[in-house]
Parts: structure tokens; sequence; C-alpha cells
């Protein structure tokens, strides 16, 4: 007998919880976004880790052979690419961020991925390997032991292993060769905010606290992103001061509403005053059961009579299907936050409630952005 069930989830009398709105704490205009401008830089490179426990490219990968045989090559060692047999290295490809005001000397960390067939990276360490920037320019130079948070290990056919064991880490990995931190050729006079998340009522309401309180008139919200700051001539000399002065401005932002759900960790996040309009909902539970009885026919008394008469093997098969259903009923003023406690009451699983407010989203009931992830 096989049995295919769908997951149950009966909305009974749901009930219905008034929640007030949470006001929005007042924020630092720092928090809400940066100075347009600033961002970091990604930088990448190809390198060669060592040291591995056999657990390296395979010794026939043609580009650990040429890499190999290059560094080598630099130690008056010339062996040719194809005599070059290891399975104790890796190539690697090596990723780094450098940061807007990063200067010679600073130190990035790094990021280690097997770009071959190597097994694990487990125990490697990286060779002196150089970070280009888009341009092509080098701008840090990484090595040090690889950190994997993970292993890997077979034998005769069996493997164990814990996450991914050919990508790793070095913490402070890399020194800045080159810095960013180019001083300005004259003063600005203005500089604009950029909020991390644009929204217009957020940007008029951060241009508001500007001018409140560093001064009337500096600040102007050119669109839902950037809010333009005029840079007062007093000023313009101590640039930092007046830039602290800017960050330290609190606001209270606006708020979308928004609903998260995760189906893999089965999390739900949502503002508690995310409403629900007026609406029925109905999830049943299906149950399918297929049964299946193998019985075999031996007709003894005709078994003398010719070659033609013979076992026969029969299959009788049953189907019954169950589909019982509830209905759940929301009240005007209802919360998303009412309705995942319900059901959360209820053991509804994730994957029902993703169901659930999908359907509601689309009957236009919920009135906020509906994110799955």
């Amino acid at each position: 007998m096989s049995c295919f069930r769908l997951s149950r989830a009966v909305l009974m009398a749901v009930p219905v919880l008034l929640v007030a709105a949470a006001q929005a704490a007042p924020l630092r205009v720092k928090d809400l976004g940066k100075l347009q401008g600033w961002r970091e830089n990604v930088l990448v490179g190809t390198g060669i880790v060592t040291g591995l426990a056999g657990t390296g490219d395979a010794p026939g990968n043609r580009a650990s052979r040429q890499a190999l045989a290059n560094v080598l090559a630099q130690f008056n060692l010339t062996i040719a690419p194809d005599q070059v047999s290891s399975r104790n290295v890796a190539v690697v490809v090596v990723s780094a961020s450098l940061p807007t005001f990063a200067r010679e000397g600073d130190t990035l960390d790094v990021a280690v991925a097997s770009s071959g067939d190597a097994r694990s990276l487990v125990g490697g360490n990286l060779l002196l390997t150089s970070l280009r920037g888009p341009n092509g320019r080098v701008y840090a130079l990484a090595q040090g032991p690889v950190s994997v948070g993970g292993h890997r290990y077979d034998a005769n056919g069996n493997v164990v292993q814990k996450n991914h064991p050919t990508a790793g880490s070095i913490p402070n990995g890399a020194t800045v060769e080159v810095g960013l931190a180019l001083p300005a050729p004259t003063p600005p006079s203005h500089v604009t905010f950029v909020l991390s998340e644009p929204d217009y009522t957020t940007a008029n309401r951060v241009a508001a606290a500007i001018n409140g309180q560093l001064g009337p008139g500096l600040a102007r919200a050119r669109d839902a992103s950037g809010i333009e700051v005029e840079v007062p001539a007093a000023l313009r000399t101590e640039l930092v001061g007046f830039l602290a002065r800017l960050e330290d401005v609190t606001v209270e932002p606006d708020r979308r509403a928004r609903v998260v759900v995760n189906e893999r960790t089965g999390t739900v996040v949502s503002g508690g005053d995310v409403r629900l309009s007026r609406v029925a909902i109905s999830h049943g539970d299906l149950k399918v059961t297929i049964a299946s009885q193998v019985t075999a026919s031996q007709p003894a008394f005709v078994s003398h009579v010719g070659s033609g008469v013979g076992t026969a093997v029969l299959t009788n098969t049953t189907v019954d299907v169950e589909e019982p259903a509830g209905v759940g009923y929301l009240a005007t003023g209802g919360t998303v936050a009412d309705l995942v406690q319900s059901l959360a009451r209820l053991k509804t699983s994730t994957r029902d409630m993703i169901s659930i407010l999908r359907a509601v989203k689309a009957a236009g009931a919920l009135h906020a952005e509906l994110v799955v992830q």
C-alpha cells in the first residue's frame, strides 16, 4: 500500500487580534545610507594553494601543472609542465574587497575558492598572489594559511563531507599596496547623501531633519534616493567635522509594508501592522490512498492440458480519495501576525503557509509586498 498526502491546514474560526502599529524609532542618517562616491572595489586574482594532503588537483590537471611550473621557474627550477605530477597543490581564485579609504599597509580579508578538481583545501597555504582591479592594476598582495570550515575524507568509495571544503578564507591575508585615499583637489561645496533603500517619504524626512538640525536651506531631496546637502562656506575647510555632524542627524524613516517568507528555514517575518482586508480562506486536506493486491492464478485442474495453459499473475488496484475542507474567516482589521499565529497553532507547514499567503496576496487582501526566499 502506498499513500500520498498533502500537508494539512484547516482554518476554523481564525481569531482576530488587533495589533497597534509600532512607531519606528529615530535613526541616525549614517544608518540609512552613505555619501555618494563611497563604494568598495572588487579585487581578484589566481594563485596556488600548496601543502595539501593528497586532496589537491589531479596530476593530469593542465592548469595546476602549468601554474606550479611557472612558480618553480621563478626560483631557477626549470621543469616542463608535462613533467609536473603532484596531488598536493590546487589552483584557486582569490578575491577581496578594497574599501574606499584603504591606505598602503592596510590588511584585507581574502576569500579562496578552488577552480579545479581539488577535493579539499584543508591544511593548505596560499602562495603570494597579486590581486588586481578591473583596470588590471595590482592593488594588493595575498598569502597565508587557508582557513576552511569543513572537511572531506574518503576511502574505499566511502565519502564523509562537511560544508564546502573547497572554499575558505584568510583573515587579514592581503596587504594593500596601492591605496585609494586621495585628497580632494578643492573642498566641495555640495555633497550628496544616498539612501540604501530609495523612498520619497524618507528622502523628504531626511532633508527636513538636516535643515532643522544643521541649518535651514542646506538640504534638498533630489529624488527618492539622493539628498543634496550644501556645505557652508565657513566649514568647507573642516569638511570632516561637518560630515560627522551630518551623519549624527536623527530622523524617523518611513517603512514599507513587506512580508518575507523563507521556505528552507520556515521563517516568516512581517511588520506587526501589515493589514489584511476582509477575506475568506479555504485550504483543505487531500489524501490519496492507492492499495495494490497481487494474486497468482494457478488452474491446477487444467494444467495437464497442452502447453498454452499456465500460471497468471493478477494485480487488483483500489484508489481512494478523501478531501475534507475547512473554511477560515478573517474580519476587517486583521493582520498578517494574526494569520501566522493562527496557522502556527494549527501546526501548518511552512509550504502551506506560503501557499496561503500567496493566495491572499493574489486575492488583493494582503496589502504588502510578498517576498519568498
